[in-house]
């Protein structure tokens, strides 16, 4: 056994025990500052769904509202897309950031370090959920924002729809964010997490109703979508924000929430299984 292996055991057992959220706060504290202080991050999965919704809303709302069938009321381009960008954002707070930022402490030794420190496991996850959960809240209501002022999507009135959009943004992006951790592991190397973790999140967005309206995929491609939680980040998103008839267009012709809150909930115990089975503070055989 090494003397830094050796050595954190006893650390952490002269350190005083502090509550675990006072610790989540501080630690949380340190991952905002990071993350703003990170250009790219902050564009990338941050402002990325608020600059795609407005580019869809310029190049493709030329050609006037959309209208997907009889007895639906036409919408708007940004009205239309509105929703997956919701899902997307949670995606990218939770999934790809946190998936990113661990495999890349890890791959740069911080992760060993840390190890070697009193914060425990719970106290540094504390602090990158408490990240994910600030940014995400953020992230969204400067989406809505947006797509109400900017945009004239019209935003829901009643507060069904606002209770639906809540409980699927906290199951949304809990349970991104518990993937998150889980793919951290998967990456060799710091200069590989980007190649790893980017195109598996590319390619859920666009088989998941973001990037193309999901009534338009094939059934065979909504099929396979539905086998993946954003599909049904995305789903919920759309009960809660289009009109009751564009349920219709769903696969089962209905906004099928009680689907969507069992999906999310199953993901979300297999990320929290998957997270706890591949955490290492270093790589194995490093």
């Amino acid at each position: 056994m090494s003397t830094a292996a050796a050595v954190a055991p006893s650390r952490r057992a002269r350190a005083p025990r502090r509550g675990l959220l006072a610790v989540g706060v501080r630690q949380a504290g340190f991952e905002l500052l990071q993350y703003v202080r990170a250009g790219d991050t902050m564009f990338f999965t941050f402002l990325f769904p608020v600059f795609m919704l407005g580019l869809f809303a310029v190049a493709f709302g030329a050609s006037g509202d959309v209208e997907p069938g009889p007895g639906m009321p036409p919408l708007s381009v940004a009205a239309v897309f509105l929703p997956g960008m919701l899902a997307s954002g949670m995606l990218l707070s939770g999934f790809q950031n946190l998936a990113l930022d661990i495999a890349v402490e890890r791959s740069e030794g911080m992760l060993k370090r840390y190890g070697g420190t009193p914060l425990s496991p719970a106290g540094y996850f504390a602090g990158k959920f408490g990240q994910v959960a600030v940014t995400g809240v953020i992230q969204t209501a400067l989406l809505l924002v947006f797509a109400g002022t900017v945009l004239r999507v019209a935003l829901p009135t009643d507060a069904v729809a606002w209770l639906t959009f809540a409980w699927v943004f906290v199951l949304g992006i809990a349970t991104s964010a518990l993937l998150g951790v889980a793919l951290s592991s998967l990456p060799r190397s710091a200069k590989s997490a980007t190649a790893v973790v980017v195109p598996i999140a590319l390619i859920l967005q666009f088989v998941s109703g973001v990037y193309l309206t999901f009534w338009q995929l094939p059934e065979w491609l909504q099929n396979v979508a539905g086998l993946f939680p954003l599909k049904w980040m995305a789903q919920g998103m759309r009960a809660a924000f289009l009109p009751d008839s564009y349920a219709a267009l769903e696969q089962n012709g209905q906004w099928n929430l009680a689907g969507v809150a069992i999906a999310l909930a199953v993901w979300l115990v297999v990320g929290a299984v998957l997270a706890r089975a591949t955490f290492r503070w270093t790589r194995l055989g490093a």
